[in-house]
């Protein structure tokens, strides 16, 4: 099974066409995306802060306080 060979110039025009079907998110909705990132990582963070405060606690209970 041989396969032709593509030139370069033809990869260009193939990835232009490409892109150009791409659906661009529009302004608004990058911002919003971007801030649902940020939320979602700030608690992401305050989750994981408290259940590593949690339990470093129980290790500190478990061997220096017994």
């Amino acid at each position: 099974m041989a396969t032709t060979r593509t030139t370069p110039a033809q990869f260009f025009r193939q990835v232009r066409q490409e892109v150009s079907k791409v659906t661009w998110p529009t302004r608004k909705e990058t911002m919003i995306t971007t801030a649902m990132v940020f939320v979602m990582v700030v608690l992401a963070s305050l989750f994981f802060l408290a259940v590593d405060w949690i339990l470093g606690s129980a290790v500190d209970w478990l061997f220096i306080r017994h």
